[in-house]
């Protein structure tokens, strides 16, 4: 599909306009609402209780930001509900009761984290979701074979996007093997995912792929994640919009 124009009408939160200052804690419903206050996009991330729901949160493991530790993969619905938020009065949302809360006032990118060990079960959660949701929503990933696993069921209308970086060498990348880091980074995959957008790292700009595909295909650069005016002033430059976190504008 053609990338849709609300993908980058509006600068987009990182995790909703989040400020834990004010008790707005990431990926929450008070940092979505926040952001629908500020007339922003909305990215979030998503990955799988241990019994199959799609919970809104980013990190594998509980304790940066909630009164528990372990990872959330291991604790069932049932028992995250329980899980309380650091400095918050709030939980941790599905996506549905994003969604929910949401209800069509802004676009929301969602972001399918993955372990990158071929389980499609997140990417089917989050596919079932979608398509009872009439309001703009994108789906990204970083790991291609979520997305080109999406775009082979050939049942969404959502655009698909891929979030990619220069290089995988990090520990933060230690799940993927040596071919998937290589064949990431060489962005091989494309003729299996055929995204609508790009998500790339901001600091990893200029690099030839996002240039290219943007100068030759006019394939949407959402840039990640803008902090300072040095970041801005390179998104500005080279992509369409940003994510962000601090002042909307």
């Amino acid at each position: 599909m053609s990338a849709p124009a609300w993908l980058i009408e509006r600068p987009i939160a990182h995790r909703g306009l989040h400020d834990a200052r004010r008790g707005l804690i990431e990926n929450t419903l008070g940092a979505a609402e926040a952001a629908i206050g500020a007339h922003c996009a909305i990215e979030c991330d998503v990955q799988l209780s241990r019994d199959g729901e799609a919970m809104v949160f980013h990190d594998d493991n509980l304790r940066r930001l909630a009164h528990a530790g372990g990872a959330l993969s291991a604790r069932s619905l049932a028992e995250l509900r329980r899980v309380a938020l650091r400095g918050s009065d709030e939980g941790i949302p599905t996506l549905p009761e994003l969604l929910a809360r949401i209800a069509g006032r802004t676009p929301l990118i969602c972001e399918l984290k993955s372990c990158f060990d071929g389980d499609m079960s997140l990417a089917d959660r989050v596919a079932a979701i979608a398509k009872t949701y009439s309001g703009p929503l994108a789906l990204k990933s970083f790991d291609p074979a979520f997305i080109a696993h999406l775009r082979q069921r050939g049942d969404l209308v959502a655009p698909l996007g891929v979030v990619a970086q220069a290089d995988y060498s990090g520990w933060h990348w230690r799940a993927m093997s040596a071919e998937q880091k290589r064949d990431h980074a060489a962005f091989a995959h494309i003729s299996q995912t055929r995204p609508d957008f790009l998500s790339w790292s901001v600091d990893d700009l200029p690099h030839p792929t996002p240039m290219l595909l943007r100068a030759l295909s006019g394939l949407p650069v959402m840039v990640w994640t803008v902090r300072t005016p040095a970041q801005r002033r390179r998104a500005a430059q080279f992509a369409d919009q940003i994510i962000f976190e601090g002042a909307p504008h």
